[in-house]
C-alpha cells in the first residue's frame, strides 16, 4: 500500500536526514511523494538527487524554494533572478510539479512594502519565461503576515493571485495552512484559484496554541486550532485533489523525535484528522 495522499516535504524531516536517508524512511512506510530543499538537494549533488527520484519512482510535488526578489540595488536583483533560473533548472531535473515561490520582504532598510511587491512581480515575470521553456510552473507561496518585513511581503492568497493575474501563463500558488487559515477571504479566494487552475501544492501542519516561535513551532495536524478539514474540502471543491504535503519546523518537538516516529505520525494524522 502506498500513501498516494501524502507528500513529506523534507523540512519536517531535516534534522533527522539527509536527502538520501529521508527517502530511503519514507519508502519504508510507502510514502512515495517528497519535496524536497535546494541546500538537501545540493548536499548530494543534483544528479544524485534526481537518479534517486527516478530511481524509486517518486513524485516531487514542489522543490523549495525560489523566490527572495527584492533587493537594494539592480546588481542584487539580477543575482536573485540567476539563482531563480538555476532553480527553475532544478526542479526541472527532478520533475518537481513546481517550484515554490517565498517571495521576500523588505530590502535593507526599507519601509516601502508597495514598491517590495512590485520587485516581486518584476521578478517573476523575469523568470517566467525560463520557467515556461523548462515547463515549471512558479506557485506563489503567501506567508503569514508575521513574516512580511523579512521573508514574504505577499501576504494572501488574494495578493498572489493578482500577481497570478498579471503575468498570465505558468504561476500560481501554493497554499499552506499554516500561513492562510486566518484570512477572512479564504474561502472566495480557494475558490478563484481553483477557478484559474492555479493551485499548485497544498501544505499542512498545525498552529499551536501557544505559538512560542513564529518560525520553528509548527504543530503536527492535529495538535492545534487549523480546520484542516475544512480547508481540504474548500481546495478539493476548487479542483485540485492532489497530495497534502506535510511541512512541518518544529525545533523543540519534532526534529527531536525519531525520524520514522514523525513518518507514521503524518500518516496517522493525514488518516485521521486531514
Amino acid at each position: 500500500m502506498t500513501f498516494d495522499g501524502l507528500s513529506i516535504n523534507l523540512a519536517t524531516v531535516r534534522e533527522q536526514y539527509n536527502m538520501r536517508q529521508a527517502v530511503d524512511a519514507c519508502l519504508k512506510q510507502d510514502i512515495v511523494a517528497i519535496a524536497p530543499w535546494r541546500d538537501q538537494v545540493h548536499a548530494i549533488g543534483l544528479s544524485e538527487a534526481a537518479r534517486i527520484v527516478a530511481d524509486n519512482k517518486l513524485r516531487v510535488t514542489g522543490l523549495c524554494r525560489g523566490g527572495m526578489f527584492p533587493a537594494t540595488d539592480a546588481a542584487a536583483r539580477a543575482k536573485a533572478i540567476d539563482d531563480n533560473r538555476k532553480a527553475i533548472d532544478e526542479a526541472a531535473a527532478l520533475n518537481a510539479d513546481c517550484l515554490v515561490l517565498v517571495v521576500g520582504g523588505l530590502p535593507a532598510e526599507s519601509r516601502d512594502i508597495a514598491h517590495a511587491r512590485e520587485m516581486v512581480a518584476d521578478g517573476i515575470a523575469a523568470i517566467l519565461p525560463h520557467a515556461l521553456a523548462a515547463g515549471i510552473p512558479l506557485a506563489i507561496e503567501p506567508l503569514h503576515p508575521m513574516y512580511a518585513a523579512d521573508r514574504a511581503c505577499v501576504n494572501t492568497l488574494e495578493q498572489a493571485l493578482d500577481i497570478c493575474d498579471l503575468l498570465g501563463d505558468g504561476i500560481g500558488v501554493a497554499i499552506d495552512v499554516y500561513h492562510v487559515w486566518w484570512d477572512p477571504k479564504l474561502n472566495e479566494q480557494i475558490a478563484r484559484a481553483g477557478a484559474s487552475g492555479r493551485i499548485l501544492a497544498h501544505h499542512i501542519c498545525d498552529w499551536l496554541v501557544p505559538t512560542t516561535d513564529l518560525l520553528l513551532d509548527r504543530g503536527m495536524m492535529g495538535d492545534g486550532v487549523i480546520d484542516l478539514k475544512g480547508i481540504r474540502r474548500l481546495i478539493e471543491a476548487a479542483g485540485y485533489h492532489g497530495p497534502q504535503e506535510v511541512e512541518i519546523f518544529s525545533a523543540k518537538n519534532w526534529w527531536k523525535q525519531p525520524g520514522e516516529v514523525v513518518l507514521s505520525t503524518c500518516i496517522e494524522r493525514l488518516n485521521s484528522v486531514c
